[in-house]
């Protein structure tokens, strides 16, 4: 793990994340290495996620990772609605939670403006306490990175004044089935996965012709359409969940990352 990033961080600039979605392979090294940091039990309280869903039938089938911690957003919609129990604080552009008010019913009026459902809670009591991920802004002050970005084996992420992001990887704050970064401008860069190729020729059809056949045994499907065309519901997660309306819910969205 690097425990520096050989710079030094200035104070008063606004900080965010890069996030390589072609290059991350899922494996959850960041998500555990957050939880280790905070010293966090398994449940809801997951400051970062990283969310696995399916989307497409075959032969255009495709999986999607999405990271999603909290993206520090210029314009946080979430501060003005907790009505003082959060903060955007000055040295980093960090969205810091007030520990003092985390337990405030004005939490629950931040989580619903915050269209990234960055911020999680550890039930779903109306007194629940919230969390949400500070940028370790702990690890800053000593000039080091945050603990997913120093995990990350796939280098998948990085970290920095967002300026320095934007001129580095673009300036592209807004992916496939994420909200519209328009009105918070999130502190985040993302490259989002290149166009899906056929790097082997093959007849799709005959696959499925193949596919279909079992002699002597009875066939899988009758009809191409029976693989091409899913019925809703029948995959599990096939589609990007941020704002569950349970704990439950949340940890099935979530589930990967309690293993």
């Amino acid at each position: 793990m690097s425990s520096t990033t050989g710079t030094t961080y200035t104070q008063g600039k606004q900080y965010g994340f890069f996030f390589d979605q072609q290059r991350c392979i899922a494996c959850k090294t960041c998500v555990v290495a957050c939880r280790d940091w905070l010293d966090l039990p398994a449940g809801p309280v997951k400051p970062l996620r990283l969310y696995e869903y399916e989307k497409g039938a075959f032969p255009n089938v495709r999986l999607f990772f999405e990271f999603v911690p909290c993206y520090h957003c210029v314009n946080p919609v979430c501060v003005t609605a907790a009505n003082g129990a959060m903060m955007k604080e000055p040295k980093f552009g960090a969205v810091l939670i007030d520990p003092t008010k985390a337990s405030s019913s004005f939490m629950r009026d931040a989580w619903k403006a915050c269209p990234y459902g960055s911020i999680v809670f550890d039930s779903d009591s109306p007194n629940a306490t919230a969390y949400k991920c500070n940028m370790c802004i702990d690890r800053l002050t000593q000039n080091l990175q945050p603990v997913c970005v120093a995990s990350c084996s796939s280098r998948a992420l990085d970290f920095g004044a967002l300026d320095d992001l934007q001129k580095k990887y673009g300036t592209v704050n807004q992916i496939d089935d994420l909200p519209s970064g328009a009105t918070t401008t999130p502190a985040v860069v993302f490259k989002p996965h290149a166009d899906k190729k056929q790097l082997v020729s093959y007849d799709a059809n005959a696959a499925l012709q193949l596919l279909a056949k079992r002699d002597p045994y009875p066939p899988l499907f009758n009809s191409a359409t029976d693989v091409t065309n899913i019925p809703a519901g029948m995959v599990g997660r096939s589609k990007l969940v941020l704002k569950p309306s349970s704990t439950a819910e949340f940890m099935a969205t979530t589930k990967h990352d309690e293993g």
